[in-house]
This record gives structure tokens, sequence and C-alpha cells, in this order.
């Protein structure tokens, strides 16, 4: 059993990432082999509207033809047991290398037919994290409810399921007093920091655990 997570963060060792390990962590824990991917280092696109792999008969159909160093991540994202993105939000989105992943890894399997079916031909269970610097009340405003739903949509319509965590009102800084950013009470993050964050952890382990635990049943 492979469970693999991609971080879409730049940071290799701050919320995203430490989510990521946790969740690692449990899936590990039931019997998981485990690998984590890090975007951000490796050179690639997003998707180039090629539609090779929407070519009747064409040898791509299916797969993205695009040949650079996220196409072994892609091969091996989809053989995993266990998939799960990890992401901050920026800008009401995921960063843009998420994105151009996610467009490589979703748009092969979606089909330009009625109710776009998937034809992705393995089994995988899918899980979602998110980590953002405003206040999961707040997510509305910002139409960040709306981004983290349309792409735990098409993970479902591909994979067929998809798990959410979401990460809210995270510390951005050790030291707030180093960057413009008085719209935040820095000691009600850091309090928020050693609160909440560890909570967080402990529901990214439990999702890691779960999917595992799913996957072994499957």
């Amino acid at each position: 059993m492979k469970a693999i997570a991609i971080n879409g963060s730049p940071r290799k060792g701050w919320n995203t990432a430490t989510l990521l390990r946790k969740a690692l962590a449990g899936a590990k824990k039931n019997g998981a082999e485990t690998e984590l991917v890090h975007l951000y280092g490796l050179a690639y696109k997003g998707c180039i509207s090629c539609f090779s792999c929407k070519k009747i008969d064409g040898k791509s159909y299916g797969r993205c033809a695009v040949r650079d160093e996220l196409t072994p991540i892609l091969d091996r994202a989809a053989k995993a047991d266990i998939l799960i993105l990890g992401s901050p939000i920026y800008f009401h989105t995921e960063t843009g290398e998420m994105r151009s992943f996610m467009e490589r890894l979703l748009f092969p399997y979606l089909t330009y037919t009625p109710g776009y079916a998937s034809i992705f031909p393995g089994k995988v269970l899918t899980g979602l994290v998110y980590t953002m610097n405003v206040a999961e009340e707040n997510m509305p405003a910002f139409h960040q409810d709306k981004t983290v739903e349309a792409s735990r949509g098409v993970m479902t319509r591909v994979f067929g399921n998809c798990e959410v965590l979401l990460s809210t009102d995270t510390l951005q800084f050790t030291d707030y007093s180093k960057y413009v950013s008085t719209a935040w009470d820095p000691a009600a993050k850091a309090m928020r920091r050693l609160e909440v964050f560890p909570q967080d952890c402990a529901k990214a382990y439990e999702l890691g655990a779960n999917l595992a635990l799913a996957a072994k049943a499957r």
C-alpha cells in the first residue's frame, strides 16, 4: 500500500508540509509506504491545451502527453492507494504550482462526454489539505469556501472520493514585527499556533490513518 502526499507550498517545513507529514505518519501507522513530494523545485508547466489526452486512438489518450519533471510524479500518483494534496490558499485559490499539478493530474481523466465521466483506471483514496490565513468563518467573504468545494468536487468526480481538512487562521511568520502585517494580532496568532494547530495536526494524522484503513479494507 502506497500513500503519496503532494506539497503545493513553497515552504517545506511550515504549516502545509507539517500537516502532510502528519497525514503520512497516520497512513504509515496503518501499513502504508509513504512519500512526500514538494512541487516547488520541480521544473514543469500546467496544461498546455494540446488535447492529446482526448484524441481518439491517440497514444496519450487518458494521460498527460507533456514530458517533464512532473511526469514521474503523475505516474506514481495514478498508481498510489492514497493521494493527499496540500496547499496554502493564495489569492483565494491553491498556489500556482498546485493548480498546474491539478490540471495535469485531473484533466486527462475527465472526458468530454455528458456528465464529464471519469476514465481514471485505478482505485485511489484522496484527500485535500488546505492552510490559510483567514479564519474559517471568514472564508465565504473571500470565496475560499467555493474554491475548496470546487476542488473537492472535481477530485470526487475523477476518483470517486475526497476528504477535506482545513487549517485556518494560521501563523505566517515567527516574528510579525519584521513585516507590514498590522491587520493581525501577533499574540493571538502565536497563541492559536500553540493551541489550535496541534489539533489540526492530530486531525491530519487521523485523516491519513483512516485513509490507510479504508485502503486496506478494499
